[in-house]
């Protein structure tokens, strides 16, 4: 489920926004100023952000947003329909829509910018800090934006793990699956590469959040 930050001070608004993203299944984390945008940004794949917000604009609120988080698409909403608030606006988010707007429209313009990023539904997967483009065998840290570039076999391990996403994987399962041969009890060889693929993608590599150990089994990729 793709979460969505929202930034919108008009309850009334806010609320009918709120719900109608929920029923297209998107997850929404609601804000009534910028004042934490930043810090919730970090757990959303797409930010919609108000102009009109107290205290912080959302002009201010989007670029700080974009510049956190480069990779990430922020659509601005405004009841400001001069040519130069959208161009102020579109000089650093990625859409502008004028209020007032029909809910299809919006959702039709979130989609575009999910499709354009590679965040489709069924494209995207997130995990913890990360967000794996599974078509484009892409990693991004949501944290940083930054693109996290694994090995060949890195690569080999973390897919076959996604593939059995949710489920325990013996360590015979996955190197029989990535090496091609079998299994030698004692062999060292799929512990040292899921170190190192821990060092990439964990926050913390001595208390890993994404691919877990079973102790005397194998591991598993938890949602």
């Amino acid at each position: 489920m793709l979460s969505i930050l929202y930034i919108e001070d008009d309850a009334d608004i806010g609320a009918w926004v709120r719900r109608d993203l929920e029923s297209r299944g998107y997850k929404v984390v609601w804000l009534t100023n910028g004042e934490r945008a930043v810090e919730e940004a970090a757990a959303c794949g797409l930010a919609i952000v108000d102009v009109m917000l107290p205290g912080l604009d959302g002009f201010t609120v989007g670029q700080r947003l974009k510049q956190r988080y480069p990779q990430l698409p922020i659509l601005m909403l405004s009841a400001r329909t001069a040519i130069d608030d959208k161009l102020a606006g579109l000089r650093f988010a990625d859409d502008y829509v004028t209020k007032p707007f029909h809910p299809d429209e919006l959702a039709a313009r979130i989609e575009a910018l999910l499709r354009r990023t590679g965040q489709a539904p069924g494209d995207m997967l997130e995990l913890n800090h990360l967000c794996v483009y599974e078509r484009e065998n892409r990693i991004v840290n949501r944290e940083t934006g930054e693109e996290i570039t694994l090995t060949g076999k890195q690569h080999q391990i973390f897919r076959y793990l996604l593939r059995h996403l949710g489920q325990i994987v013996t360590k015979e399962q996955m190197y029989e699956a990535v090496w091609g041969e079998p299994y030698i009890e004692g062999d060292k060889t799929l512990m040292v590469h899921i170190r190192y693929l821990r060092e990439k993608l964990e926050r913390d590599p001595a208390n890993p959040q994404v691919i877990e150990t079973i102790r005397g089994i194998g591991y598993r990729v938890k949602r």
